[in-house]
C-alpha cells in the first residue's frame, strides 16, 4: 500500500439480536431488523469489497469479537458518540483519502464510491446527503494538520449535515446524489418496493 491508497470504511454493528438497528426493530421487530442488517452488510461487502481501487475496512461494534468479518479488514469503532468513533477510526488509518459509509444503505454501488473518491481530487470533503438532514456517506481528503469535521455535530438530527459542513469552514465540498438510510419500518418498506 502506498501513501495514496484509498480507504473505504464501512461502519457496521455485528448483525445479531439486540445489537443495533433499534429504531428499525421498534417498527418491525428484532428478527426482521437483524435479517435486514445481515442482508445489507452482505450486499455491501460483496459489492464493494473486492474492488482494486480501494481497500475495504469494516469499523465494527461491539469491538469484540471481530471473527465474524469475512470481507475487508476489521477494526474496532471504540467508545463515544458517532463523532468520537469516526475520528478514532479515521486517525488509525494509513495515509490517503477516506470514504466512510454506514451499513444501512445497501443500494450503494461501486460507481458511487468511485465518484466519491474522484470528488476528493479537487475537494476537501464529499457528502452523500440523506433526506433526514444527515448523510449516508462522507469522504475526506485528509491533508496534514486538518482537523476532522465531527466535533459538536448533532448526530441523528436534521442538523447533522449542516453542522459537519460548518466544521469545514467553507472548504470546497462536493455532493453525491441523495439516498435514504434504512432506519425505520417506512424506509424498509420503500427499500423493498424499490423506492429507496
Amino acid at each position: 500500500m502506498t501513501a495514496r491508497t484509498r480507504h473505504l470504511v464501512l461502519f457496521a454493528r455485528r448483525p445479531q439480536l439486540g445489537v443495533g438497528k433499534r429504531r428499525l426493530a421498534a417498527d418491525v421487530g428484532d428478527t426482521e431488523a437483524v435479517r435486514f442488517a445481515r442482508h445489507a452488510l452482505d450486499r455491501l461487502t460483496r459489492t464493494l469489497g473486492h474492488d482494486p481501487r480501494w481497500r475495504l475496512w469494516l469499523a465494527v461494534a461491539p469491538d469484540r469479537p471481530m471473527d465474524w468479518v469475512r470481507i475487508g479488514t476489521a477494526i474496532p469503532q471504540g467508545a463515544g458518540d458517532l463523532g468520537d468513533r469516526l475520528t478514532r477510526v479515521v486517525d488509525t488509518l494509513p495515509p490517503g483519502p477516506v470514504v466512510i459509509l454506514g451499513s444501512d444503505t445497501p443500494t450503494v454501488t461501486r460507481t458511487d464510491i468511485a465518484d466519491a473518491f474522484r470528488a476528493l481530487d479537487s475537494n476537501r470533503a464529499v457528502f452523500g446527503p440523506a433526506p433526514d438532514g444527515g448523510y449516508w456517506l462522507i469522504g475526506l481528503r485528509r491533508g496534514r494538520g486538518e482537523r476532522l469535521p465531527f466535533a459538536g455535530v448533532r448526530w441523528s438530527t436534521p442538523d447533522a449535515l449542516t453542522d459537519t459542513l460548518a466544521n469545514l469552514n467553507g472548504s470546497p465540498v462536493a455532493f453525491l446524489r441523495e439516498r435514504e438510510d434504512i432506519d425505520d419500518g417506512a424506509a424498509l418498506k420503500r427499500y423493498r418496493a424499490g423506492d429507496a
